[in-house]
């Protein structure tokens, strides 16, 4: 087998292959650059808070109309925008911390939505859940990961100087206009769609992965936002690639397959990325002592 069939020919064979990709695309181009905005906040876990807080909208839906896309998108997204309005208000009238708070209620959800597929429904269908079915996507939920994908770009041409600054100065941005909580709510809204639809390809354990690790892996070589949103995707669309062709060519899940190879990707990026990496460093104070 040449270089270019190990890299080509199981994408152009096999449909299967091509829709997984496709999915993966759709997810990097969205997910990767709300990653990027989540690390620039400081709160890099709430988004796994929040890929565990829908799983139980996701139980949900499954336990009323079975791998149902519309059902379980719905309660997804449901249940997720329950938990992130009951943490905000948790961290506005309490002392509570907002890491804290969406904390507490992703380990809630968690439990519930694992308790409810175990109670009516099989192995299977938890695995499924939990780890995704990127290499089964169908064309519904193909057009759904590309609608969120597409609806996320334009929504961050439209606010990325607002988020940016809210991200950097919340307190300067709601001293000067009053669409700091809109521009969060929205933040938010964004980052649920997201994971709603990436949890039917890589599953509500999986898909932060494809969300934080290229962007934390960005935060290496790119000095302003939009480079780092822009190397992100780069990032998450190569892993992507590379984590679908050894679970082809070597028969490993695809899901954790893709995860691993973003995290090759961030080990190398601290290791030896431009940008503040323990190399550039080394090299930095390297420089100084002569």
């Amino acid at each position: 087998m040449t270089f270019a069939d190990y890299l080509i020919a199981p994408f152009l064979d096999y449909s299967f292959m091509r829709r997984g990709l496709a999915g993966c695309l759709a997810l990097s181009i969205g997910c990767c650059p709300l990653g990027v905005v989540l690390v620039l906040r400081r709160i890099s876990l709430m988004g796994d808070a929040m890929s565990h807080a829908i799983l139980p909208g996701a139980a949900i839906g499954f336990l009323i109309a079975g791998f149902s896309l519309t059902a379980m998108t719905i309660g997804g997204f449901a249940a997720g925008l329950i938990v992130a309005v009951l943490a905000g208000l948790v961290t506005r009238f309490t002392a509570l911390r907002e890491d804290a708070s969406f904390a507490a209620f992703y380990l809630a959800s968690l439990g519930l939505g694992v308790l409810l597929i175990s109670m009516h429904g099989s192995n299977i269908d938890l695995l499924n859940i939990l780890f995704g079915t990127v290499l089964s996507l169908s064309d519904p939920a193909l057009l759904l990961m590309a609608t969120i994908a597409s609806l996320t770009m334009f929504s961050l041409a439209l606010l990325f100087r607002p988020l940016v600054a809210e991200c950097l100065d919340s307190g300067f941005l709601r001293s000067v206009s009053g669409a700091g909580g809109f521009i969060h709510l929205a933040f938010l809204i964004l980052v649920v769609l997201n994971l709603v639809g990436g949890f039917h390809a890589l599953g509500t354990l999986m898909v932060v992965g494809i969300m934080m690790l290229p962007a934390a892996s960005a935060r290496f070589w790119a000095e302003t936002v939009a480079g780092q949103m822009l190397v992100a995707v780069t990032f998450g669309i190569a892993s992507s690639i590379v984590g679908l062709l050894i679970s082809y060519h070597d028969d490993l899940p695809a899901s954790p397959a893709i995860i691993l190879s973003a995290s090759a990707i961030y080990v190398f990026s601290f290791l030896a990325g431009p940008q503040d990496s323990i190399g550039a460093r080394a090299l930095r104070r390297r420089h100084f002592k002569r």
